[in-house]
């Protein structure tokens, strides 16, 4: 669960169908990050859980777990977990912590409109609904690879091949110009 929060501007709302599939008896394991929702890159802080089925499994699951992560790490790093868990268990900063999520996630949604918007209005006979569909902080545009090379060497907009894009370094400020160049490459 990466990017908890910047998917609809909720953290229990993005967390519905981890809840759900546990509601419903299913064990299962959750990776979760806080690098880019609490914004502490490099810091490797998250948390890696399991739900098992009683006291016995959790024996085995803990046993196999310490064979894994003793070879990766000895000791990992404490800083960034502390300020995670000063955010999550101070009210005044958690509250703080989930409204600016929310601003985030608004702001994102906000990028992946005026994206759509901007190709309409500039002629597009694509289908640009996906952009706005989907969620997060990143887009596939449903450009390929060729087109991509052609938004880099023509344009200076430059992405993965596989036509990801991340919207978050979508502004008000270059969203005209994305969608323009997009326009150009591809009509």
């Amino acid at each position: 669960m990466a990017y908890q929060g910047f998917a609809s501007g909720d953290t229990d709302k993005d967390a519905f169908a981890l809840r759900h599939f546990v509601e419903q008896g299913h064990n299962v394991c959750l990776a979760q990050s806080f690098a880019k929702n609490m914004g502490l890159y490099g810091e490797r802080v998250g948390a890696f859980s399991i739900v098992g089925a009683d006291a016995e499994e959790k024996k085995r699951i803990d046993s196999q777990i310490k064979i894994l992560v003793r070879p990766l790490y000895s000791n990992p790093p404490v800083h960034g977990a502390r300020i995670a868990s000063e955010i999550l268990n101070t009210p005044a900063l958690y509250r703080q912590w989930l409204g600016e999520v929310k601003e985030m996630a608004d702001r994102i949604i906000t990028m992946r409109a005026l994206l759509k918007e901007n190709l309409e209005k500039l002629g597009s006979k694509h289908d640009w609904s996906h952009i706005t569909s989907q969620i997060g902080m990143f887009a596939y545009t449903g450009l390929d690879a060729a087109t991509m090379e052609k938004l880099a060497k023509e344009h200076s907009v430059y992405a993965t091949k596989d036509g990801r894009i991340s919207v978050a370094g979508i502004t008000t400020g270059n969203v005209g110009r994305l969608a323009e160049a997009i326009y150009k490459v591809k009509g």
